[in-house]
């Protein structure tokens, strides 16, 4: 556990936290003091092994099974959820997924399973968030704010992506989704925003980056000159939960090294 915890009685949910930038940010809010809920749809044993990581640290976690674009799944999750921790303060909206094919192939049942778990299931799991919130207030104690919810989208809610319709489209859904959420919650002392990843590297994106000849093409989009990993949306992640970002909401904070920065245009197109 960090030496100085900033979230340190509160409670967390982050979704899709059995692998990759899930699995990075529920550390790391564990690791800041947040007792958190890792949820996970398949591969259990991955989402115990976070638990178990996490209290090995120190810190407090459960893992808990929900489809994010099942309603029904979504409210008995987050009941779970105050059985053990009492409520929620904090909502990482992270779940998400890639199926990818050329516009023309694109079948609509992938079309759909993209949009239901990117947007969706952020929209489920926001508005159950929400209603706690509202139902609970603020407490001082605690936060400055009644709640936080981080949408996980990505560099692709500005950056159009050929090949990958579906996921740029529940992208910029997401952007919308967060910002309206934000304008709308802002007077009740709730904070939303997102981050936008650009390529970090986790399994979604093995391909990208799992051969030397992948990986320097991929480098020639991104201005840094280096990969992200998981841990650096992780830290983000945990400061935009804590009191030390209480004035920002209704903005994507791009964790991207320059991607979002058109590299592409640096010597004039």
């Amino acid at each position: 556990m960090n030496n100085n915890p900033k979230l340190v009685g509160q409670a967390a949910l982050v979704t899709g936290a059995n692998s990759g930038i899930g699995k990075a940010v529920a550390i790391a809010l564990a690791n800041d003091g947040a007792k958190v809920v890792v949820n996970y749809v398949t591969k259990p044993e991955l989402a115990d092994s976070v638990v178990d990581e996490i209290k090995a640290n120190g810190g407090t976690a459960i893992a808990l099974q929900a489809d994010v674009s099942n309603e029904q799944q979504v409210q008995a999750m987050f009941q779970q959820m105050y059985q053990a921790f009492g409520t929620i303060d904090i909502l990482v909206n992270n779940a998400g997924l890639q199926k990818d094919s050329a516009f023309q192939d694109m079948s609509l049942a992938d079309w759909q399973l993209v949009i239901n778990i990117n947007l969706t299931g952020q929209f489920l799991c926001a508005r159950e968030a929400v209603r706690e919130f509202l139902r609970r207030g603020i407490n001082p104690a605690i936060s400055k704010a009644a709640g936080k919810i981080i949408c996980m989208s990505s560099v692709h809610e500005v950056i159009p992506w050929g090949g990958h319709v579906n996921y740029a489209t529940s992208k910029g859904g997401v952007m919308m989704l967060m910002k309206s959420m934000a304008q709308e919650l802002a007077p009740k002392k709730i904070r939303v925003n997102s981050i936008g990843p650009g390529a970090i590297q986790t399994p979604i994106n093995k391909s990208a980056w799992d051969t030397p000849e992948a990986l320097e093409k991929l480098l020639t989009l991104i201005p840094y000159d280096r990969i992200g990993e998981p841990e650096d949306i992780g830290k983000l992640a945990a400061w935009m939960a804590s009191d030390e970002s209480d004035y920002i909401t209704g903005t994507t904070i791009f964790c991207d090294g320059g991607m979002t920065l058109y590299p592409g245009f640096s010597t004039n197109g």
